[in-house]
């Protein structure tokens, strides 16, 4: 029987930086080893495996006739809110279906504020947010403090430090301001919220949605306040803690996830970012539909794994969810 041929479209991080991009803004794009890993993990279930890269080299392919029975996509793509939806928009034009979800989910969790109205809408437990286009719209802004601040459309913490957690309008100010010149895009501000921080693994579509577990971030000093910030992500061994919370957090962090999950429609698998707010909730904070698959430093895989899924056995199941939606 004739194996499933699965191309792999990716984003090589060593490639950006020899163009001369920074390592922060090469911080979403792949290792090699990250490539390596997905590619013997699709081999050890059964699938045939080629290299395509990056949106440059798919259109190029795609031209030359080259053609797939599915794409294993996890390309993030360098600009506009649309960056994350390049490829699979590409792949629709071709019909050739493809892993994760589609143009339109990617594009609307990019930007976080819209994803948030969503889950808003939805009912679900969000923090009160506001967004700035321009450092003068913040003179008609009047919440309390402390408030969060970050960029609209960024990823791996990325326009997170020390600095986003703001405690009167001075600080909120120079943030805000600092952010917008930085990464030239608008700032999402939200109501700070105090309590512990998880982040929740997901497989599946629709009713198939299920949690392959979550943990708990912390901080290993414990007099330091939990910013999960772009250096933390980088340097996490030594930093920051992975752990297995109760039960009950587990099971209300869960159900928040798979409901945002759903409700926003995307697909095959990704993660649920979630911390507790002042009364002891659990809110939902962002989405990640194209969550990181290096098989040892990404959160996907290691909350996988630390409850009880290994690496082989969830790129399966992510395969398995797309293939079944394909029919």
């Amino acid at each position: 029987m004739k194996k499933i041929l699965v191309g792999l479209t990716y984003d090589l991080r060593e490639d950006y930086l020899k163009m001369g991009f920074s390592k922060e803004e090469t911080a979403e794009f792949d290792k090699i080893d990250t490539i390596e890993g997905i590619e013997e993990a699709l081999h050890f279930n059964g699938y045939e495996t080629e290299r395509i890269g990056n949106v440059n080299a798919l259109m190029l392919q795609l031209i030359n006739r080259k053609r797939w029975d599915i794409v294993f996509n996890i390309c993030e793509g360098l600009y506009g809110i649309g960056r994350e939806a390049q490829v699979p928009a590409i792949l629709d034009i071709y019909k050739i279906p493809y892993t994760f979800s589609d143009p339109m989910v990617l594009s609307l969790t990019l930007h976080k504020a819209m994803a948030k109205r969503i889950v808003r809408d939805l009912g679900l437990n969000t923090p009160d947010f506001f967004v700035i286009n321009k450092i003068e719209e913040l003179k008609n802004e009047n919440h309390p403090y402390p408030l969060f601040a970050k960029p609209l459309s960024e990823g791996t913490g990325k326009g997170i430090d020390d600095k986003s957690k703001v405690n009167n309008f001075e600080q909120l100010f120079d943030t805000v301001k600092n952010l917008l010149e930085k990464f030239n895009q608008p700032v999402l501000v939200e109501e700070y919220l105090p309590g512990r921080e998880f982040t929740v693994g997901i497989v599946g579509t629709g009713n198939e949605t299920k949690s392959t577990g979550l943990m708990e971030v912390k901080l290993l000093n414990q007099n330091e306040e939990l910013i999960y910030s772009y250096h933390n992500k980088e340097n996490y061994k030594g930093v920051i803690d992975y752990t297995i919370p109760e039960k009950e957090i587990k099971d209300a962090c869960e159900e928040l996830a798979v409901a945002a999950w759903k409700g926003l429609e995307c697909r095959d698998g990704g993660r649920v970012d979630i911390r507790i707010d002042k009364n002891g909730k659990p809110a939902f904070i962002e989405v990640n539909p194209l969550a990181g698959l290096n098989p040892v430093h990404s959160d996907l895989p290691i909350l996988s794994r630390k409850n009880g899924l290994e690496y082989n056995e969830l790129i399966g199941i992510i395969m398995k969810s797309a293939i079944q939606r394909i029919g």
